[in-house]
């Protein structure tokens, strides 16, 4: 009986519930009757609202009675409208544009524009509106569309209207995506949210991307959007450097809910300043940001796109005013795709006094749950904020039914029958694979042509693997790699076995074994890519890199321990024999040069550089990174880039006696690195710094040293590690050392203000390494140069101590 009238007592109230709401829709159109796209609706004197979508339709849900909802869009005449009913209305609205009047300024020909005095006034007060909210939570509904307005008809032999589903003028949406949160903030910069619901067109299963404080852009802040669209930040129109940056123009006032309304346009002083473009509204005598409509283009430096719009709406939330309708509008243009799209933030129901439960903010900035993206359409028909577009309603449809299409085991099998015909040249140029994506297995066969090698131990040979990857639930899988190798000249076959299981990616924790015999760089860090040695060797006949064979077994294992804490156990057993040279060949044939031996250091006698022995070692590694921030879902774990630095400590032993082990040493090391480290308009900043010592070496060879990432050679990958021009093998140690590594981007700073250089958007740096041990005490080289994106080019010189003994120009490449 009891659970009778509870079960009568909740239907009652669901239908009270239900029965108190109602739903307004309409249309917000300009005087011309033009829509009025993303227009902000909110029940007045509160932050219960939402957005107009792009045509300007609107849907808003009520309590019952009598309230006022105001209509507002920058650039427009407020509007506010009583709704008093019990059943759903249609409400369309006209907006007028502003009239800001000038009637109250006398402006003088020699005399001070009065943008200037009111833009002082915002700037003395910025630190103060910066810091005024400690903490607040709201509600907020993010919606992101791409569009591609044009494109190639095939790029890299695809057809572009058929992989990304476009129409016959290869014109669509190519991405669109909701999610609704629960934001938190507390200063001065903890942030976490927790998503309720997440919809990407045409991938049923998965979970958006959306973060509420990627919309999170303060122009109380002197800087913003470092390291995103830029290497360095934009100058806010109110830091307190502004004015040198900026000229400002007064348009006018007005008064809204009773407050003055200036309307100041911002200049820039210098046309390729990194600085913004548009309209920003200050209230007068508070002179806070009321509205903001300003724009980033490609003259102010920022990369990938052309233009962006970002245009803010602040509503008064008792003492304060808070955003609530934020909206980055963009377009663009790369290797002949045109697109433009949005990312629009509605953000509502404020509360600005909360009270957080104990360690309710950690490293955690965003919670995604298991059932987040499984709410169905009914649920999003019913608490969808922001009314979908004809096309947007025709994108879910048409993409989610294909996408519940291609689960299907008949589809997959003929999307697989196509993708998986085998191909000569595919096979020689990008590798071949063989995918079942029913069933989530993989086949990847290598490319053969980057699988062919010369060395002088082996003389021309051929490593070649093939990898197998099954995939289960949530981003957990295992992969096992066998790989053999065949040197032409010294007869010599050996092959590896790999398995790799990757079980936690909450945890981050995988384990790892492999066994097998192996042809193996004397330095552990690597010298060179087999690419690039077998190219110095055939044409320049320089052959940098030295072999050895190990004969080994291996098996490791890797857990997150806490947030931000890895933890990897690494034992492994080998047989070390050293090796000689098989061939001389080579294309050209250098009269002043000859190979030298596999010997490093004694380059014109094979001489065995150690003995055949036997080692068993066991490494342990943690590394810590400080104030590290994540996203966590059911499918992982995901790090983003942290403002602190990582330290890592390391412990390795090598065993005597255990296992018929020949070596006894203890080494231990300790670094910090931190990369990309903002410094507003003057770039970025990387930095590793480490030091090392063997505790003992009673005995060890010369694989177990401790090598450094060296380079001789003209072009090579970057790495904030490696020294530019330091020799690959001659300075490793079983003592002590310390290293060092700085190097700062300046983003283009300088280059930025020579207008031929301008439009190629180089950024300059300058860098240098320092490294210190018994067997070289105090190297230094130094280095500068210019890049563009994943291509750079410097000069540098290397000295030891005093002396100067190397310089030269290097050029790298890659992400």
């Amino acid at each position: 009986m009891i659970r009778f009238c509870a079960l009568v007592l909740l239907c009652g109230l669901g239908h009270v519930a239900i029965a108190q709401n109602l739903t307004i829709t309409g249309t917000i159109k300009d005087t011309s009757g033009q829509p009025v796209a993303f227009a902000s609706v909110y029940v007045k004197n509160t932050t219960q609202g939402t957005s107009a979508n792009v045509d300007g339709k609107y849907s808003i849900k009520l309590n019952k009675g009598e309230q006022t909802l105001s209509f507002r869009a920058v650039g427009y005449k407020q509007q506010d409208r009583e709704v008093n009913g019990t059943e759903n209305q249609v409400l369309n609205v006209i907006l007028a544009s502003e009239s800001y009047t000038l009637n109250n300024v006398n402006i003088k020909g020699n005399a001070e524009d009065p943008a200037y005095e009111i833009i002082r006034k915002a700037i003395k007060q910025r630190k103060a509106h910066l810091n005024e909210v400690n903490a607040f939570s709201c509600d907020v509904y993010i919606k992101g569309v791409q569009r591609l307005k044009g494109a190639p008809k095939k790029f890299f032999g695809q057809d572009i209207q058929k992989v990304l589903e476009l129409d016959t003028n290869r014109k669509g949406i190519i991405y669109l995506s909701e999610s609704e949160s629960k934001f938190s903030f507390r200063r001065p910069n903890d942030v976490h949210e927790e998503m309720i619901s997440s919809k990407v067109a045409g991938r049923n299963n998965a979970f958006s991307f959306n973060k509420a404080s990627d919309l999170v852009i303060n122009f109380y802040d002197n800087y913003l959007l470092e390291n995103t669209l830029s290497a360095r930040g934009f100058v806010s129109p109110i830091a307190d450097n502004a004015m040198f940056y900026y000229k400002y123009k007064y348009l006018g006032e007005t008064r809204e809910n009773g407050e003055v309304v200036n309307k100041i346009e911002v200049i820039p002083r210098r046309t390729n300043d990194p600085v913004f473009r548009g309209i920003i509204y200050i209230l007068e005598d508070s002179w806070r940001i009321y509205n903001t409509d300003l724009y980033l283009t490609k003259n102010a430096g920022i990369n990938f796109i052309d233009t962006l719009n970002i245009s803010q709406q602040f509503t008064k939330v008792k003492d304060v005013y808070m955003p609530t309708n934020i909206n980055f509008q963009f377009d663009g243009n790369v290797l002949g795709f045109k697109f433009s799209g949005y990312y629009l933030g509605v953000y509502s129901n404020y509360d600005v006094a909360p009270v957080f439960p104990k360690n309710y903010f950690s490293g955690e900035i965003l919670k995604v749950t298991e059932m987040v993206n499984k709410k169905d359409s009914i649920y999003w028909k019913n608490n969808r904020p922001i009314p979908l577009t004809a096309d947007e309603r025709l994108n879910y449809v048409k993409k989610d039914s294909i996408a519940k299409r291609k689960e299907s085991k008949y589809y997959l099998d003929s999307l697989e029958k196509e993708n998986n015909k085998f191909g000569i040249l595919k096979l020689l140029l990008h590798g071949y694979s063989i995918n079942d994506r029913y069933d989530k297995e993989y086949y990847s066969f290598d490319p053969v042509l980057r699988a062919i090698f010369y060395n002088t131990v082996e003389g021309f040979g051929i490593k070649y693997g093939v990898t197998y990857r099954k995939v289960f639930e949530n981003n957990r899988f295992y992969s096992i790699r066998p790989e053999l190798r065949y040197g032409f000249a010294n007869q010599k076959l050996t092959g590896s076995l790999t398995g790799y299981y990757f079980y936690n990616p909450l945890k981050r924790a995988s384990v790892g074994a492999s066994f097998g015999n192996s042809i193996s760089d004397l330095n552990n860090l690597g010298s060179m890519t087999l690419l690039g040695n077998s190219i110095n060797s055939l044409f320049y006949e320089k052959n940098f890199s030295k072999f050895y064979e190990k004969n080994f077994i291996n098996i490791n294992t890797s857990r997150e321990l806490i947030n931000g804490l890895q933890g990897t156990v690494n034992i492994d057993y080998s047989k070390n024999k050293t090796l000689t040279n098989s061939s001389n060949f080579k294309f050209i044939d250098a009269k002043d040069r000859e190979f030298t031996s596999n010997n490093p250091f004694s380059p014109e006698v094979e001489t065995p550089l150690f003995p055949t022995y036997n080692t068993l070692s066991a490494t342990v590694n943690l590394t810590y990174t400080i104030g590290q921030k994540y996203i966590s879902r059911p499918d992982g774990k995901f790090y983003t880039e942290s403002k602190y630095p990582k330290i890592t400590a390391l412990y390795k032993k090598g065993f005597k006696n255990v296992l018929e082990s020949d070596v006894d040493y203890d080494f231990v090391k300790a670094e910090v690195s931190q990369e990309r480290i903002g410094l507003g308009l003057w770039g970025y900043t990387s930095f590793l710094v480490g030091a090392g010592k063997f505790l003992n070496n009673n005995k060890m060879y010369y694989p177990d040293y401790k090598h450094f990432s060296g380079n001789i050679s003209t072009i090579f990958p970057p790495n904030i590690r490696k020294f530019q021009y330091l020799e690959f093998y001659q300075f490793s140690t079983n003592k002590q050392y310390f290293e060092a590594h700085v190097e700062h981007n300046f983003a283009g700073f300088f280059l930025n203000k020579v207008p031929l250089l301008r439009k190629l958007k180089l950024e300059e740096f300058m860098g240098g390494g320092y490294l210190s041990s018994p067997e070289k005490r105090n190297y230094k080289e130094f280095y500068f140069g210019i890049q563009r994106l994943i291509l750079r080019a410097s000069y540098g010189f290397a000295y030891d101590g005093g002396k100067k003994i190397s310089q030269g120009f290097r050029i790298s490449y890659g992400f």
